[in-house]
This record gives C-alpha cells, structure tokens and sequence, in this order.
C-alpha cells in the first residue's frame, strides 16, 4: 500500500430504497430473482439521520449522495434532503435519480438544499429507452427528459447525465450524447457495463471500454482536459469550446479501487466498504434497534474506515469485478 496515495475516506453513498419503477437491464434485469427488504427493515429517516449525526459525521464523513434503487420512491425524500444539508458539516450533497419522478419536485430538492444531482440517461431514443429500462407500453422518455429539464430550469449545478454503454444497444449514440455538452452546461459520462448480479445477461454482448468512446468523441470534435465538481472516479475531458464536460468511469478497463474514498450505506442499514467486496460488513440498523451505545457503533464504523485503503489495495491487485450476488439496486450502487 502507497501511503502518498492513500484516499481520505469521507464519503458516503447513502442508499434510500431497493426499490425501483425501472427495471433496467443491466441493474434489475426481469430474468433476476430479486428479493427486497421488506418496508419495517428500511431504515427510517429519523434512525438515518441518528447514525449521520452521532456516528457518520464524528467518523469524519462530510460527503453524501442519495441513491436507490430509485430515492425519489421514497415520499420523505425531500425532508430527507432537507435535514442532511442543514448539518453544518456537511460540504456536499448529492442525489442520483431515473428522472422519472424529477419534474415535479426538482424545485422542492433544490430548495431544500440539493445543488447537484445525477440523472441515468441511456439512450435519445425513446425505443431504445424503453427497452433499456424493460419497459413496454406508453413510453417513459418523455417523463425522463422532462425532468432533466425541470432540474436544468432550476439551477442544479453541476447536472450529470449518466450513460451505461451496452455494445449492440446504444453505442451507436455516443456521438450524440457528447453532443449535449456543446451548448449546455450539462455533463454526460459514460460509465462501463459492469456485470454484477446480472449473471449472463451480456455474456455474448461483452463491455465497451472507455478509450474507445474517447476516441470516437476526439476523431469527431477533439478533446482536451475538463474539470467539474464531484466526488467519484470520473476522468473529466471537454470538447473544445463546450460549455458542458464528459466523463468516464472505467472500472473495468482502468480499475480505480486503490483511489476509492467512498463507503456504502443499504436502504437496510449494512454498511459496506466497497461495492464489490463485503469484508467486514455490519449491520448498523440492527444495533441502532437493539439500543447498541452509539459510542460503540462509533468505534465500529471508524476501525472499518481504517482498514478501508487495505481493501482498496487487494480490491486493485486482485483486478476482479465478479462473484457479487445482489443487484447494483441492492447494493446502491
């Protein structure tokens, strides 16, 4: 382990639901057998703000995002947002969404206190769309890019668009996603197909790595350096001139474990040090129920944040990304 690179461990991704209106195919495919915590194991939003106030925030986090399944499923969403951004502590807070239910209350998250948030866009296509999200009927495009929109009128900033890449699927709109970065301060990354708790889905359609989008993008228009705010593994270019940015994670092609500072919190309260390994995992709702002194939860949380960089190490050295048997809606990834 390289001390000089050793990552401060201040940020959590704060699962709020494993339940999700899409069903999308590289994160809740139908083929899946899913089995989600029952409503009573979810943890409430008062036990939620309890374990940020007395033993998350004391442990040095100052970094959260909200996610799902979907956390706009969840009707104290907003009550939610507004509580965490009110700790003086807290430096950033973030949220990622479908979209689907984005038009009515982005304005209600922002004045709560949201400034960023991440909205999964996989195609232009409402067809493609659809079928990526393993929907039929009316589709729900429309929906999606209403609140995109909504979020754009109201300020957020930065606003992410977040595309998975399913070679066969909606590689041939890489182009045309950069392409939103021109004229708008939005930021479109795309994110390598991970196979987690979708066994053999995409067995025969394989992965697209990164360099190859970044050189589609550079062959069409060139590509310089970029910046945006943030707090994940993103390399960050710009199209000459864009008022926007893209982005790429690249966990299969250019694993990034050994510079992870990011722990994992489920809707059901395990608190997890990395997406693909579960060493050490504790169940945090179950001792917060059972009356277990919060000092002690403290010492618990704090020894796994640790020996997070030593699981960020084997994690890098071992370059493996399989044998995980929940879905990334589970995981909240």
């Amino acid at each position: 382990m390289n001390p000089t690179l050793t990552p401060t461990i201040d940020y959590l991704r704060i699962s709020l639901i494993d339940r999700c209106n899409f069903r999308c195919t590289y994160c809740m495919p139908e083929e899946a057998d899913l089995t989600f915590a029952a409503r009573g194991d979810l943890l409430t939003a008062a036990e939620l703000l309890i374990l940020l106030r007395e033993v998350f925030i004391p442990c040095g986090f100052r970094r959260f995002r909200l996610t799902g399944g979907e956390p706009l499923l969840r009707p104290d969403i907003v009550e939610i947002v507004g509580a965490i951004a009110a700790f003086p502590e807290t430096q950033d807070l973030s949220l990622t969404t479908n979209g689907f239910r984005l038009a009515s209350v982005a304005k209600p998250l922002y004045e709560a206190g949201l400034r960023r948030i991440n909205i999964s866009l996989d195609s232009l296509v409402p067809a493609t769309f659809d079928q990526m999200i393993g929907h039929r009927g009316k589709s729900r495009w429309p929906e999606v890019w209403a609140g995109i929109q909504a979020a754009h009128g109201v300020g957020f900033d930065p606003l992410k668009l977040n595309v998975v890449v399913i070679p066969g699927v909606n590689d041939s709109e890489v182009l045309e996603m950069a392409g939103l970065t021109i004229d708008r301060a939005w930021h479109v990354r795309f994110i390598e197909f991970m196979p987690i708790g979708n066994g053999d889905l995409f067995a025969d359609r394989g992965w697209i790595d990164s360099e190859m989008i970044r050189s589609q993008i550079r062959d069409r228009w060139g590509l310089t350096s970029g910046q945006v705010r943030g707090n994940g593994p993103a390399d960050v270019f710009q199209i000459p001139g864009a008022k926007g940015t893209v982005g790429f994670i690249s966990q299969m092609s250019e694993c990034f474990c050994d510079r992870c500072n990011r722990m994992r919190l489920s809707a059901d309260g395990w608190l997890r040090p990395c997406l693909l390994n579960e060493t050490g995992q504790i169940n945090l709702r179950e001792g917060l129920r059972s009356g277990q002194d919060l000092g002690e939860l403290r010492s618990v949380v704090a020894a796994m944040v640790g020996g997070k960089p030593e699981i960020n190490y084997k994690m890098r050295d071992a370059g493996t990304t399989g044998g995980y048997g929940r879905s990334m809606s589970q995981i909240g990834g």
